[in-house]
């Protein structure tokens, strides 16, 4: 045994840096996906985030005074300061928000399809790392909030990053190596220092980092010239967070939360160094630093201690408490948490989700698990790291034994399948990942990546048949009757195989009847089109039930003759609204409210869903565009006509070669250009129609009062909405919106852009479409609850 121990020692610290999560709340100069900032230089500012309100706010205290909250109806999930500078990500993660010292707000990223998941604040650096699976996921600005080009080459993964006064470093997340960046004297030194070091974690100060390695022990390499290397030499601890200033570091104590300091010798400190006794009693959440002092968040209260000789006497000895309400002790969010949710996330995260404890590996191993074997004693950090290996080589051989025994009694590994439902589909829909856990109620930010399944809302459809038992058969006679004979006065429309006329049955039924040209009036590849239209309508919503769909009553088949019967949407269609001139001036309609064009884009984006994710086999659509959106008489928007509608691949990835259909100014230029279907051709058209509910104009208009060129509303609006300037393109029949208003109507113009990108694979998904338009639309619910032209309610699923 003793002569395999080094491999054992080699294989649990590879292990422990693969499966071990980097300590939260460890922060350099301003910190890395917290909730608590320093800003330093001009003045020093303390700003944190909120628990308890409805809404995450950022709030400041800034030379005794309370400033008035950032933003005070925007919620963010994290802050960090460097010089003159304060940062915030937007709940969700797709948003990036910083401000100068006056408190001047500037957007320096959006991308719905890859948020944000850390922050990092330093002195010439501003850098984030993007939730992205594959290639580089870090991004940097200089202070003048222009990309910086000195960031890591390649495509290297990071699980954390830090930013100090010169440079900034990360920890890769495969082989926990350390890269740095920046001042490329300094970061190369640090970054060859640390090459052999196995790292979860890295701080960077001014000339000199620290991090925590995988045994839980600190590491500070660079610059000694202020003592900033000496760390305390208290071997029996292990550490659960770092901060470093210009010279000097602190750490938190795992055991029991306390801090201790080292380093500031030399910089005409009053005491010659860093001091922090007076928080030898005093458990912390988090610590950040500032450069020549330090703040912490108290464990008993949540609130705010900062000490050191950056502070004025009266607070050197003592510390000063501020006068900051409860701080968030991590960020709220909605996905399911690695290991333990915070105590009490539901009341600080006012039930917008939950806080994450970060993963603790045992502190201790009890006496009888210890190894006996091993002649000399590893460290503790070994000694847990081998409990771990163990834990999970057990759990490893359990589930493996289980696997053989089901796999016998299932009959897969000899070739067969057991199948207890009755009905075997040949196509099976997306498996929907499981909720949370611990229960923990949805947030407003489910931003931009939502993970939980919204299965049990909504109805999965049944098998496919052209004549299913759902859909009634009608006798053309009767249709005759319900139509006046297809009187010119009840026309309303046409779809993708023929004309729509408004009609009662026998009954008192109002419908909605689709009659496709027949007979000498088709010629007969039309003809034939407008059956397989016929066909396809039929057999998809025969089939299909949702909310957000229109339903189908019934059909005709009587020679020629093809009818389709469906529930008579009263309100029309989207189009009509938004383009019609009986609308252009018509400011009372009740489709003129930012609040109500909202819900009727997430109404249409959840049919387009139960498409995409919930029918049985998957469908496309093909044709997505506001006269395919009908409102019922309750102004519930239903997605309509299926007649181009095909089945999609069972997978996103999965392409389908098709000859392009659709309407111009909707269809998906990938789809047009090569003719590959994927779902995210009906996410281009739905994007479209977005941009029409933002700025009121047709996928395709001419450009000026009296004509003019002909031109697409993505030329029109999106060099607008990436240059930050929503409000220029706003329809102004609705008028000016409310400051939550405004807001959320800037996450459906964001979420528009990235729906209309050239190339299908940087789009969003449909589920992610969601998710941005429900928070959009809780945003107008913090503002007012009802839509005031008009006596309607607007329910959720």
């Amino acid at each position: 045994m003793t002569t395999l121990f080094p491999a054992v020692i080699s294989a649990v610290l590879l292990f422990l840096g693969a499966v071990c999560p980097p300590p939260p709340s460890a922060h350099a100069l301003g910190g890395s996906a917290a909730t608590v900032a320093v800003v330093y230089g001009s003045a020093t500012t303390i700003c944190t985030i909120s628990a308890q309100p409805p809404v995450q706010q950022i709030q400041c205290w800034r030379n005794g005074l309370l400033l008035p909250p950032l933003l005070p109806n925007t919620s963010f999930d994290a802050v960090a300061g460097g010089r003159d500078t304060l940062c915030g990500v937007r709940s969700g993660g797709f948003s990036l928000l910083c401000w100068n010292t006056t408190f001047s707000p500037k957007r320096i990223y959006s991308n719905a399809s890859a948020p944000l998941t850390s922050l990092t604040v330093g002195g010439t650096q501003i850098c984030a790392l993007k939730n992205v699976t594959s290639g580089n996921n870090v991004i940097c600005w200089r202070q003048n909030n222009s990309p910086s080009p000195q960031i890591p080459n390649g495509n290297s993964q990071f699980r954390m990053i830090s930013s100090g006064l010169r440079f900034s470093c990360g920890v890769t997340r495969i082989g926990n190596r350390v890269l740095c960046w920046g001042d490329d004297v300094i970061s190369n030194s640090i970054q060859t220092e640390l090459e052999n070091s196995s790292m979860l974690n890295i701080q960077v100060g001014e000339r000199f980092a620290c991090g925590i390695d995988v045994t839980g022990f600190i590491i500070c390499k660079g610059s000694n010239d202020s003592g900033q290397l000496n760390i305390p030499s208290e071997t029996a601890q292990d550490y659960s967070a770092v901060a470093l200033g210009a010279s000097h570091g602190c750490a938190i104590r795992k055991a029991n939360g306390t801090v201790v300091c080292w380093g500031g010798n030399g910089n005409g400190n009053r005491n010659g160094e860093i001091s922090s006794k007076i928080t030898d009693d005093i458990s912390f959440e988090s610590i950040v630093a500032g450069p020549d002092f330090s703040c912490g968040l108290t464990t008993s209260n949540f609130s705010i201690i900062c000490w050191g000789p950056g502070w004025p006497n009266e607070y050197y000895a003592t510390g000063i408490l501020l006068p900051l309400q409860k701080t968030l002790p991590g960020p709220c969010v909605e996905t399911v948490c690695e290991c333990n949710v915070y105590p009490g996330s539901e009341i600080w995260c006012s039930g917008n989700g939950h806080i994450c404890r970060h993963c603790d590996i045992p502190s201790s191993i009890p006496p009888t698990l210890q190894p006996t074997v091993v002649t000399s004693s590893p460290s503790r950090g070994l000694r847990r790291g081998l409990l771990a290996f163990a834990i999970v080589g057990s759990v490893g051989g359990v589930a493996g034994i289980a696997t053989v025994i089901y796999c016998l009694w299932s009959g897969i590994c000899l070739g067969k399948k057991k199948i207890h439902n009755s009905v075997q589909p040949t196509i099976s829909a997306p498996t929907a990942a499981a909720p949370p856990s611990n229960g923990s109620p949805l947030s407003r930010s489910s931003t931009l990546r939502r993970q939980g399944s919204r299965l049990m809302r909504r109805q999965r459809s049944g098998t496919s048949s052209k004549h299913a038992d759902t859909a009634e058969e009608l006798l053309f006679s009767d249709l005759v009757l319900a139509t006046n004979d297809f009187s010119l006065e009840n026309k309303i429309g046409a779809g993708s195989f023929g004309v729509v006329y408004k009609g009662k049955l026998a009954d008192g039924r109002e419908v909605a009847i689709k009659r496709s040209e027949t007979g000498a009036k088709a010629k007969a590849k039309l003809f034939q089109e407008k059956e397989s239209a016929f066909d396809s309508e039929l057999a998809f919503l025969s089939r299909l039930h949702h909310k957000h769909l229109v339903r189908l009553v019934g059909f005709c088949e009587e020679r020629d003759e093809r009818l389709l019967v469906y529930e008579y949407m009263k309100n029309g269609a989207l189009y009509d609204h938004l383009h019609s001139k009986s609308n252009v001036e018509k400011s009372s309609s009740v489709v003129n409210s930012w609040k109500m064009r909202i819900k009727i884009s997430l109404d249409a984006a959840r049919g387009i869903e139960y498409l995409h994710n919930y029918a049985v086999p998957p469908i496309i659509h093909r044709d997505i565009k506001s006269s395919n959106i009908l409102l019922d008489s309750n102004w519930t928007a239903r997605v309509s006509d299926f007649g181009l509608s095909l089945m999609g691949p069972e997978h996103d990835s999965d392409y389908r070669p098709a000859k392009a259909a659709g309407t111009v100014g909707y269809i998906d230029p990938e789809y047009y250009g090569l003719n590959v279907l994927t779902a995210k051709s009906d996410v281009y058209g739905l994007g479209i129609v977005l941009l029409e509910l933002v700025t009121g104009k047709r996928a395709i208009f001419k450009n000026g009062e009296n004509g003019g060129e002909p031109m697409s509303v993505v030329d029109y609006a999106v060099p607008a909405i990436m240059a930050g300037e929503v409000a220029m393109i706003l329809d102004p029949r609705v008028g000016p919106p409310e400051a939550s208003e405004a807001e959320a109507m800037e996450l459906v113009a964001y979420t528009a852009m990235h729906c209309v990108h050239l190339e299908g694979k940087d789009r969003p998904t449909i589920n992610d479409i969601v998710a941005n338009l429900e928070r959009a639309l809780a945003l107008c619910d913090d503002s007012h609850g009802s839509i005031s032209s008009g006596p309607i309610s607007i329910l959720s699923d």
